[in-house]
């Protein structure tokens, strides 16, 4: 079992959306995050954890911190069953770290988000992933089990190890983009893929941004099966639509071939054009991730302000976009012209100055009142992440 490190104070390195936590925790083992919970429920103390820290801006700040607990120190793959395509490994596990071991088998954990350092408890609490949901899916999706410690320092289980399980309520999907307000997460079971063998992109140049979404819609509609069909632009100006096909290598040159004549053109290649699959801006712009009904690109498109720079999955209605005009009005204007298209905007990031006049989620309808008593349920004196999820929780 590894030490755990700390207690120790908390310093602005520590901060969370500019909250300073008032200790810092980096526990080594599932009972050590146990204890840790225990005592912070006995004083009566909030929680908060993080892992790689590369998304602990996609969500508002939280309103209480009194420990942070650290998962970086959780940090084994406890077991690789290569024959049955799963993993189990602690949330502290960089997905890289992971992808780089299973790789010596031919296999993946088939997540791309972008972020460097992300680790495996970070994905679940965000949901986060890349380009190739269109095929594979979300962090939600590949998550066959997890293990989590409550408020009051219970351990529980959902799922398991295996890809097909029924039994009971999926409560790992609950866990999954809860942004640590349900539970610390600290064990993670995963189904995995072969690595693809060969691999073929189109990258077909577009006067116009909104051209995408035809484009999009035409794919879609085909016969073709593309891991990812992204979109890179600058709204008002040069845009460049971007299909990857990973398989063997006959499919891979016989869809390239076939997505060529479906877009009247594109250039072909084996490589990732640069930037593919980045997430468009920085900590101190206004970024947004949009979330819409696919066939609406290019309204969601037409929505945006000249000069918004764009990274959309044009196929799986996700996008992400910097506004170039940073502001509560601004963000509120496009939230109006989305909802049109069953369209959403939350934000990512923001410079700390703005973010305390912004509402970081927006519209969420009816669904609020059973978020709040799945919160009740399982943390009654709101003391994860408190103030960090929709409508303050």
């Amino acid at each position: 079992m590894t030490t755990a490190v700390g207690p120790r104070p908390g310093t602005a390195e520590d901060a969370v959306v500019g909250v300073v936590p008032g200790e810092v925790v980096r526990p080594g083992s599932e009972q050590q995050v146990v204890e840790v919970l225990r005592a912070a429920q006995r004083d009566g103390r909030s929680v908060l954890a993080t892992g790689g820290r590369s998304k602990t801006g996609w969500a508002p700040a939280p309103t209480s911190a009194d420990v942070l607990v650290d998962v970086t120190g959780l940090d084994r793959v406890v077991e690789h069953t290569a024959g049955d395509l799963v993993v189990v490994a602690q949330a502290g596990v960089p997905l890289a770290a992971l992808q780089e071991q299973l790789a010596s088998a031919g296999q993946w954990l088939a997540l791309d988000p972008p972020e460097t350092g992300a680790t495996l408890g970070g994905i679940v609490s965000a949901n986060a992933s890349g380009p190739r949901r269109l095929r594979y899916g979300t962090a939600r999706d590949l998550l066959i089990g997890v293990t989590v410690v409550l408020a009051d320092g219970t351990v529980a289980h959902a799922g398991g190890k295996v890809v097909k399980n029924v039994a009971g309520y999926d409560l790992g999907k609950l866990y999954t983009g809860a942004h640590g307000t349900l539970g610390v997460v600290v064990s993670t079971t995963w189904r995995l893929h072969p690595v693809p063998a060969a691999r073929q992109v189109v990258v077909l140049d577009l006067p116009d941004p909104q051209a995408a979404g035809p484009l999009a819609i035409a794919i879609a509609r085909s016969t073709l099966t593309p891991v990812a069909v992204e979109l890179q632009a600058v709204v008002g100006g040069a845009a460049a639509l971007v299909v990857v096909f990973e398989a063997i290598a006959a499919s891979v040159t016989a869809q390239a071939d076939a997505a060529v004549a479906l877009l009247g053109g594109g250039r072909r290649t084996d490589a990732l054009p640069e930037g593919f699959g980045q997430r468009p801006g920085g900590p101190d712009d206004l970024v947004l991730r949009l979330a819409f009904a696919p066939a609406s690109l290019s309204f969601v498109l037409a929505a945006l302000p000249d000069g918004a720079e764009v990274a959309a999955s044009a196929c799986t209605g996700v996008a992400y976009a910097v506004l170039p005009d940073a502001g509560a009005a601004a963000l509120e204007g496009l939230r109006a012209a989305l909802a049109r298209h069953d369209g959403t905007a939350v934000v990512l990031s923001a410079p700390l100055p703005l973010r305390a006049g912004l509402d970081h989620w927006g519209p969420v309808g009816d669904s609020l009142g059973l978020m709040r008593r799945v919160k009740d349920r399982f943390d009654p004196e709101r003391r994860l992440a408190p103030g960090r999820f929709v409508g303050g929780i």
